[in-house]
């Protein structure tokens, strides 16, 4: 038995017994004015029949799909999940949806992505997520999102670009630092920082600024142990702290929340209790930051709040001065308990 044809805008008209062209404007998202009697005759026919407008068509068209492109670096991690949510809001508001494309924080594969979103005609690309300092196709990618803009498509990082494209920049270097020195106010005086990879620029720069805040309020960096940039990084960071001991330290700093997890775990697991035995402390307040043993203290940034800005920046037309980096207050929970 053959599959019955999909349903057409010409379907949609003759069924609300109206025009094609007055069919079009309503479901198109065309700017020009329809009597409310016939929009909603034309919505309530094209659910009747189960109509779903062609957007490669509409993108030929009209030159743009009703897309937003969002590349993460792994949508698993809350932090991403909670941009992406942010995100999918303000497209929603806007009549646009958001195709959401995972990256592994891979340079090739982000290439190919941004290559393959070009050829959906999205109005704009997000790209969400921590640059590398030692990125080889930065170039390439330039490149790429240059073609894409000078077509008319818009183009939007979240946390760092430096590649001369519009940016939600977070300000991790500040308000670690903040972090930092109120870790020494609570009587710590020797921290462990746990980091993703050297190159990854979000992570250097939190490890940075925590370290000059620290030692500004007396303290000292006893060590620094690296992983991958989630939550079986900072398990395996966690691991090696246990390994070595933790005797000569009081608290550890881990470059976000998701990393102070696993390294929590880990340090259970090996018999050190967090918040009792060593402190511990975060960055960016996702969402399981207060629901772990014990609650975490961390930078309480607006992830959701910075999904909605950088797709509000990327719909922008009237250009404006880049917005300021976004902090947020520090949050000080039982993971780091003051010390006497």
């Amino acid at each position: 038995m053959e599959s019955a044809s999909p349903v057409t805008l010409n379907d949609v008209a003759d069924e609300a017994g109206v025009s094609l062209a007055t069919a079009s404007r309503v479901l198109n998202g065309s700017t020009r004015k329809v009597a409310d009697s016939y929009r909603e005759r034309v919505m309530a026919a094209a659910q009747r029949l189960g109509y779903a407008p062609n957007i490669s068509a509409q993108a030929m068209a009209r030159g743009r799909a009703n897309i937003i492109g969002l590349l993460v670096g792994d949508i698993a991690d809350p932090y991403f999940s909670a941009i992406t949510s942010g995100a999918m809001a303000a497209a929603e508001e806007a009549g646009l949806v958001v195709t959401v494309a995972v990256t592994g924080r891979d340079a090739e594969r982000e290439l190919r992505t941004v290559r393959a979103l070009r050829g959906q005609r999205p109005r704009a690309i997000v790209l969400a997520g921590s640059r590398f300092s030692d990125a080889t196709l930065d170039d390439e990618l330039t490149a790429e999102l240059d073609g894409f803009r000078s077509t008319g498509g818009q183009v939007v990082f979240i946390s760092q670009s430096g590649l001369g494209f519009d940016t939600v920049r977070i300000e991790n270097t500040g308000a670690s630092r903040d972090l930092g020195e109120r870790m020494a106010s609570l009587g710590y005086r020797r921290v462990a920082i746990v980091a993703g990879p050297e190159p990854l620029i979000t992570s250097t720069e939190r490890a940075a600024g925590f370290a000059e805040g620290f030692a500004r309020g007396g303290g000292e960096i006893v060590r620094t142990v690296r992983g991958d940039f989630n939550r079986d990084g900072g398990f395996a960071a966690g691991e090696q702290l246990a390994a070595s001991g933790v005797s000569d330290i009081d608290i550890v700093f881990a470059a976000s929340d998701i990393m102070a997890v696993g390294a929590m775990s880990a340090l259970r697991q090996a018999g050190v209790t967090p918040g009792a035995d060593v402190g511990i402390a975060g960055f960016d307040d996702i969402s399981t930051a207060r629901d772990v043993t014990p609650p975490l203290t961390t930078v309480a940034i607006p992830l959701e709040s910075i999904g909605r800005s950088a797709v509000e920046q990327a719909l922008r037309t009237d250009g404006g001065e880049a917005p300021a980096p976004v902090s947020g207050p520090i949050l000080v929970r039982e993971s780091t308990p003051l010390r006497t």
